[in-house]
């Protein structure tokens, strides 16, 4: 496994042994081959039975269902719908739905076993699980989006509720999107509020949900940046994806005193060595602009290339999964990375990144906020009882902080990087709760 998936990155990386290829490309390895690479290092290294790793690797459930939409062309579109439930062991199933072309069952399979494992370093009662459609949600019209939502949530409703499975947004979805799929749960079930998370704050939506996961990456580059004697006043740092989760990190990172000095979205790049005010640019891309039309004093349009090899203390990818690779590890000049996407960095790239000394806080820990404040959100719906913002910061805070210090202290003791101790703490904990259930004898 680990030599094919070498094979892969090699046959289209720059590294002199397959066709060059744009440092700015994504690698062409599955977002799956990442996980399970990790998932097998940890479970080496923890020395499992071959029987009980398979039993943690596979998933519990997957539904795949068909998404016929008529279009405003006229024509009826089929699309692929997802629902993958990897492993429920502590609790109820917990994962995004994503709207992507690329969506496929591979992808969705890794995001919901990444999320098994997030939620067990996260330490939150949730199993994990991830849905999608493999659709492009820009190229609808909002009755379109709204329909294919709907279309989705009737046809996997049956294995969905507030005690069985919990949806949440991600790429592609937002608040919106969780309010028509709250609204068609509630045709069938009745008013149910906890059936999904990340819901508009009209509809029993949690304060600080939208802000989470860029909130929780935040909190995560405060806790490592002793470890390289960083101060976030004087930090300089780039966001790879300006989205919900790259705009929210950048903010925060602002309020803090550090500099934005680079930033991308899908259309391009923005660079500029005296800084750009992420609140404007939030704004500029909120209103529906590109990152690459923000026009100040001082700020350039750049190459996405050139935006990887900006000079920087922190580099937060927050977009999709393999941006960072064999062909364009080396160019990065950085001493921090906080992963606020999923599986943004290759296994190969990890060992370039090591051995130029960059420190990795890794996806399974970093973008853990927006599932930690989903479990709020949860549990507030359960409840009919809402918590003010400051008090849902807070208690994030208190969660993340908690965990980046129960993973960095096992990757002491036990010699390896942080990806590799959040894994195989992740791993023994989800062990743990299915031994105690029965599970696994």
């Amino acid at each position: 496994m680990a030599e094919e998936r070498t094979k892969t990155e090699r046959a289209t990386g720059g590294d002199g042994r397959g066709p060059e290829r744009p440092i700015t490309d994504r690698a062409e390895i599955s977002n799956y081959e990442i996980v399970g690479h990790w998932f097998q290092t940890a479970a080496d290294r923890l020395e499992l039975p071959d029987d009980i790793a398979e039993v943690l690797r596979s998933s519990y459930r997957e539904v795949q269902v068909q998404i016929p939409v008529r279009q405003s062309d006229g024509r009826i579109h089929c699309y692929s719908g997802y629902r993958v439930q990897h492993n429920g062991a502590r609790g109820p199933y917990k994962g995004g739905i994503r709207f992507h072309p690329e969506v496929d069952l591979d992808e969705v399979r890794a995001l919901a076993e990444l999320m098994t494992w997030k939620t067990a370093v996260a330490g939150i009662p949730f199993g994990g699980a991830k849905g999608g459609v493999n659709v492009a949600p820009a190229e609808l019209e909002p009755r379109e989006r709204q329909v294919v939502a709907r279309s989705f949530l009737d046809k996997v409703e049956k294995v969905l509720g507030p005690t069985r499975d919990i949806p949440a947004p991600d790429v592609g979805t937002n608040a919106q999107t969780m309010a028509w799929l709250m609204d068609e749960y509630g045709k069938l079930h009745g008013h149910t509020p906890a059936c999904v998370t990340g819901k508009p704050i009209a509809l029993e939506g949690s304060y600080g949900r939208e802000a989470a996961t860029g909130r929780g990456v935040v909190y995560m580059f405060r806790e490592a940046a002793p470890q390289l004697d960083i101060k976030p006043s004087e930090t300089t740092f780039v966001v790879q994806g300006f989205g919900n989760v790259g705009s929210w990190a950048a903010r925060i990172m602002q309020e803090l005193g550090a500099t934005l000095v680079g930033a991308s979205d899908a259309n391009g790049a923005i660079r500029s060595d005296t800084g750009i005010d992420a609140e404007e640019l939030a704004t500029h891309v909120g209103e529906g602009g590109k990152v690459i039309e923000f026009e100040r004093d001082g700020v350039e349009p750049v190459d996405p290339g050139e935006l990887l090899a900006t000079e920087c203390d922190v580099f937060i990818p927050a977009a999709l999964g393999g941006m960072i690779h064999e062909g364009n590890a080396d160019a990065l000049r950085c001493r921090m990375i906080v992963e606020g996407a999923n599986s943004p960095t290759t296994p190969n790239a990890d060992a370039i990144l090591a051995d130029k000394g960059v420190l990795v806080v890794p996806d399974v820990m970093a973008n853990a906020g927006g599932v930690v404040v989903s479990y709020f959100e949860w549990v507030q719906n359960l409840q009919h009882f809402r918590w003010d913002e400051r008090e849902v910061n807070d208690r994030l805070g208190r969660i993340m902080r908690k965990a980046f210090r129960e993973v960095s202290a096992k990757a002491r003791a036990n010699d390896v990087p942080m990806r590799v101790a959040a894994y195989e703490l992740g791993i023994e904990r989800v062990l743990e709760a299915a031994r105690t259930r029965g599970y696994i004898d």
